[in-house]
C-alpha cells in the first residue's frame, strides 16, 4: 500500500510544499450549506488547488467513499464521512445527549433552538431546531460556523475561558456582519464579564439585525463549559428575559445527563 504523506522538499534546501493530507481538507472545507454540491473546477477555485491536482485528489477521496460523485458530475461530501465522524466524536455524543432536552425547550420556547461548541475563534453548531412560524429570522445550520464575538453562543463559550485566551480572540481581526456587530475589544470585554457575571449572553442583531441571540453555558462533569444552548428572538425589547429561565433549566438538564454518564439507548456504550 502505498500512503503519501508529505511532497519531498524542492532540490535546493527550499521549503517543503504543502502535504497532501493539507490540500485534501481544503476540498473537504470547499463543501458548505450554500455548496453541498460542486464541479470539480469550483472545488479547486475554492480549496485554491490546481485543477489536475483538483482532478487527482477528488478522484482518491470519492474511491475512499469520502466524496460521492452524482450522475450530474458533481461533487458532494460522501455517507463514509459521515460514519466516521459519528463514531468516536464527543461532539456527537454531546449531541445526542442535549437533544431530547432541546426537543422540551424548542417546543417551550417556540423559536429557533441551537447547541454550539468553541472551534478555534468560531462557533460551530452541532444542532438546530427550526420553529415553523418562527418570529426572528435565523441563518445558521448545523455544521455551520459564526465568528464567536457576533454571536451569543461565542460570548456564551469564551466568557468562561482563560483571560489568555479571551485576548488572543480579541487580538485578531473581528469581522463585522451587520451594522450592529460588536467588534470593539473593550467592549467584547465588557460583555464578556457580563456574560459571566449574570449567566447567560444577549446579542442584538449582530447577525441579522431583525434577531436577538440569547444563550447559557454547558457544564460537563468536571464542571468545565462543553457547549452552549441558545434561543433566537425577535430584536425587540423585552424579547430576551422571558427565554432566560427555560434556557438554565435545560442546560442545567443537560449538564446532570452528561455528569450521569447518560448514552441514549440507540447508541452503543
Amino acid at each position: 500500500m502505498k500512503a503519501v504523506v508529505r511532497d519531498e522538499s524542492d532540490a535546493g534546501g527550499s521549503p517543503p510544499r504543502e502535504s497532501l493530507l493539507s490540500r485534501a481538507v481544503r476540498i473537504l472545507e470547499a463543501f458548505d450549506a450554500g455548496h453541498p454540491s460542486l464541479p470539480v473546477a469550483a472545488i479547486a477555485r475554492r480549496a485554491d488547488i490546481p485543477v489536475p491536482t483538483t482532478y487527482r485528489l477528488v478522484g482518491d477521496l470519492v474511491d475512499l467513499g469520502l466524496l460521492e460523485r452524482g450522475s450530474d458530475r458533481r461533487v458532494r461530501v460522501g455517507v463514509r464521512m459521515w460514519e466516521l465522524a459519528s463514531r468516536s466524536s464527543e461532539a456527537v455524543s454531546l449531541r445526542d445527549v442535549a437533544i431530547p432536552f432541546m426537543d422540551d425547550l424548542h417546543a417551550a420556547v417556540r423559536q429557533h433552538t441551537q447547541l454550539a461548541v468553541l472551534e478555534g475563534a468560531e462557533v460551530l453548531y452541532l444542532e438546530r431546531k427550526s420553529a415553523r412560524g418562527a418570529e426572528a429570522a435565523n441563518i445558521t445550520r448545523t455544521a455551520s460556523r459564526l465568528p464567536w464575538h457576533a454571536c451569543s453562543s461565542g460570548l456564551a463559550l469564551v466568557a468562561h475561558t482563560s483571560v489568555t485566551a479571551q485576548e488572543m480572540l480579541l487580538s485578531a481581526r473581528l469581522e463585522q456582519l451587520t451594522s450592529l456587530t460588536v467588534t470593539d475589544p473593550a467592549e467584547l470585554r465588557r460583555q464578556l464579564a457580563e456574560t459571566r457575571y449574570r449567566g447567560y449572553a444577549a446579542v442584538h442583531g449582530s447577525v441579522h439585525e431583525q434577531a436577538a441571540g440569547v444563550a447559557v453555558p454547558i457544564q460537563g462533569p468536571d464542571d468545565q463549559v462543553v457547549a452552549a444552548l441558545s434561543v433566537i428572538v425577535p430584536n425587540e425589547e423585552g424579547r430576551v428575559a422571558p427565554v432566560v429561565p427555560a434556557l438554565l433549566t435545560t442546560a442545567r438538564g443537560i449538564r446532570r445527563a452528561l455528569a450521569a454518564g447518560h448514552v441514549p439507548a440507540d447508541r452503543p456504550v
